[in-house]
C-alpha cells in the first residue's frame, strides 16, 4: 500500500488560533431555565434550587451545573434554529454539515469528511449567577495528525469556547476534540 500523504498541510495549520466572533446568548440565567435544566439532567443538588439551602452554601447563592453555560440558546426568539432547518432541508442531514451557527468558525480546509466526537472537557472558574447574560467564543486551539495502523491519516482538530459573564468575568472553558477521517 503506497504511503499517504500528510493531511496536516500548511493552510491546516493556518487555522490553529483562528477565533470566531464574541457572541451574547440571547436568554440570560433565569430560575424557570435553570428548574427545567436540572430536570433534564436528573440532578436533585438544592444549590440549583433551594434559596434558602443555596445561602449556606460557600457560594452564598443559587448557581448553576458546570455545563449550563454551554446549553444557553444561541439563536434568538423568532430566528429558526440551525440544526432544525438543516433537517427541514435535509431530513438526512448530520445536523453538522451545511448548518451555521452564530460564532461558528470556518470549516476545516481538508478532504477529510467524517467525524468523531474525540472527548469534551471543561475548565470551570466561576458558577454564574441568577441574572447573569453569558457570551461565548470560539476557537481553533490546536490541530494534530496522527497515522492509525493501516497508514491512514487522520486530523484531531481541538476547539475551545470561552464563556464570559456581563461582567467579563471567565466563567469557563470548554474543550471539543473532534477527530476528521
Amino acid at each position: 500500500m503506497p504511503e499517504e500523504a500528510t493531511k496536516l498541510t500548511n493552510q491546516v495549520k493556518e487555522m490553529i488560533g483562528i477565533t470566531g466572533e464574541k457572541v451574547e446568548c440571547w436568554n440570560a440565567i433565569e430560575k424557570e431555565g435553570l428548574r427545567r435544566f436540572t430536570q433534564a439532567l436528573m440532578d436533585p443538588d438544592p444549590r440549583y434550587w433551594d434559596e434558602e439551602f443555596a445561602k449556606s452554601t460557600r457560594y452564598g447563592e443559587i448557581i448553576t451545573p458546570p455545563i449550563y453555560c454551554a446549553y444557553l440558546q444561541k439563536t434568538p426568539p423568532g430566528e429558526e434554529d440551525p440544526v432544525t432547518k438543516a433537517f427541514r432541508e435535509d431530513p438526512q442531514s448530520d445536523g453538522l454539515g451545511n448548518v451555521t451557527r452564530p460564532g461558528d468558525l470556518p470549516p476545516i480546509p481538508t478532504d477529510l469528511k467524517r467525524i468523531l466526537n474525540g472527548g469534551n472537557e471543561m475548565e470551570l472558574y466561576k458558577y454564574p449567577s441568577l441574572g447573569d447574560t453569558v457570551s461565548f467564543q470560539n476557537k481553533y486551539a490546536d490541530i494534530s495528525e496522527r497515522v492509525t495502523k493501516d497508514g491512514t491519516h487522520m486530523l484531531i482538530v481541538t476547539q475551545e469556547t470561552r464563556y464570559w459573564n456581563h461582567k467579563e468575568e471567565l466563567l469557563c472553558v470548554t474543550r471539543l476534540s473532534l477527530i476528521r477521517r
